[in-house]
Parts: structure tokens; C-alpha cells; sequence
């Protein structure tokens, strides 16, 4: 395992060595495909342990550039396999991974992607919205104010609340012609219909045949890694979705 630690960049491999890593990104790389490159990418994390708050920085604690692959929530996860499908080697990634989680790469708490659409809203490069050409007519429009609840106050402090627009999918539009335009590797997002938040959950599709699965970090306390669940099955009880993805211009 290798582990290092800096004042400003803590990096934790886990069961991976940088040699190993060098390996596997170079073979993803091979693989024209973007949607093939990602599950191909996003299944070498099956059962990895789900760990929340790996991330270190606040309003009152600098921010550390951190590289965790012992454990990952929802959103390190999907972090971890987009900078690491634009990568050939660790360095590369270790590059990628600052531009993707950090406004134009500088690692600063305020300038953290702590929305999954900051995606959309500073990564176009490498990340396009592509909801409503799924969704079509089914879409929804709302406008929010990411990061201010109800009552004023703020799900982050030190984080300025942002107006957006926000594109879902009602979940009980979610019909074969919806499904039949997800694409593997596509990002998607569980839209919260609570106020000052855009989603409450992340994960990528993945399909097998007929089937089609949501990968994601699971919170839940049955499971607590890195799992594939039906998609329809999965979003059955849930508000609707955002879906983000790659643009195979950049892979």
C-alpha cells in the first residue's frame, strides 16, 4: 500500500501501487470507447469500502489536494474515474483529477466542485448536460439556489450560494425511450427536491444485454461500498434525475 503525506497533497493508493496504476490507465487508455473506457475503469472499484469525508479542507482548514483509493463516497468515486479516463498515467491523472475536482485546477476549499452541476457549469470541457435531449418534452425546469436551504442558512459555510438552472427527469417519466438514450459511462445524478441542493446522490450507468444498473458508492448500511443496483429499481422512489456526460472529444 503506498501512502504519502505533504502539507498540501495527501495520497492514499490502497490495493494499487503507482506502477499498477501506470498499468491499468495506460490499458484504459486502448480503449477507444468512452463509455467502454469508464466501466471498464469503474468496475476495478467493485466493493471498494464506501468512506465519506476523505476530502480535507473547510472554511477554516486549507485545502489539501487529497488522492484516497482505500475508500470513496459517490462523488470521489466519479471524480476518481473521469479524471482517470482522460489519463495514461498516474501523473497524468494526478493532473486531470485537480482540473476536474477544482475550478480551473487550482485546489482551493472555495473553488471545490461541491455540486455535482459545478460539472456541468465549470468542467464543459470535459462534461456536457445532456438531460433534456434524453428527457425531451418529459424534462423539468426549476431554478435554485445551490447551497441555501429553507430557512437561509448554508449547507456549506464559507461557500457562496449560486443561482442555477436545473434540468431533471421526473422519475415516472423515466419510460424505454428514456433508457434506450442513457449511454454507458454517463454520469447521473438523484435530483433532491430539497432547497439549496441539486442532487442527493451520484453514480454512472452501466448495461449489460437488456439490463441497465446504476455503479455507484453506496451510503446504505447493508451495502457500504461500491455496487451495481438495478437502475429502474433504484430510482423507482426517487424524484427524478441530471444526466452529465463525457464528451469523447476529451479521452
Amino acid at each position: 500500500m503506498f501512502k504519502t503525506f505533504h502539507n498540501e497533497e495527501t495520497i492514499i493508493l490502497g490495493k494499487w501501487t503507482k506502477e499498477e496504476l501506470d498499468s491499468l490507465l495506460y490499458e484504459s487508455s486502448q480503449i477507444k470507447d468512452v463509455g467502454k473506457r469508464i466501466e471498464f475503469l469503474s468496475i476495478q472499484f467493485m466493493d471498494l469500502d464506501y468512506k465519506e469525508s476523505t476530502l480535507t479542507g473547510n472554511i477554516n482548514t486549507p485545502e489539501v489536494f487529497v488522492i484516497n483509493l482505500e475508500g470513496v463516497d459517490c462523488f470521489t468515486y466519479i471524480d476518481y474515474i473521469e479524471a482517470m479516463r482522460l489519463s495514461r498515467s498516474f501523473s497524468k491523472f494526478k493532473l486531470n483529477l485537480r482540473k476536474i475536482r477544482y475550478k480551473s485546477g487550482k485546489v482551493a476549499f472555495e473553488n471545490r466542485n461541491h455540486f455535482f452541476t459545478d460539472w456541468r457549469e465549470f468542467n464543459s470541457d470535459f462534461i456536457q448536460d445532456v438531460t433534456k435531449k434524453i428527457g425531451s418534452k418529459k424534462t423539468v425546469r426549476v431554478q435554485k439556489m445551490l447551497n441555501e436551504k429553507e430557512d437561509g442558512t448554508y449547507f456549506l459555510i464559507g461557500i457562496n450560494p449560486a443561482q442555477r438552472e436545473i434540468k431533471y427527469i421526473p422519475s415516472d417519466a423515466i419510460d424505454d425511450s428514456v433508457i434506450n438514450k442513457m449511454r454507458i459511462g454517463d454520469y447521473v445524478g438523484i435530483y433532491s427536491h430539497l432547497a439549496g441542493l441539486d442532487v442527493s446522490h451520484v453514480g454512472i450507468v452501466v448495461k449489460d444485454r437488456e439490463r441497465i444498473f446504476l455503479r455507484h458508492a453506496s451510503s446504505q448500511k447493508t451495502q457500504r461500498k461500491v455496487v451495481d443496483q438495478d437502475f429502474k429499481k433504484y430510482i423507482a422512489n426517487k424524484p427524478g434525475i441530471i444526466v452529465l456526460r463525457p464528451n469523447p472529444h476529451y479521452s
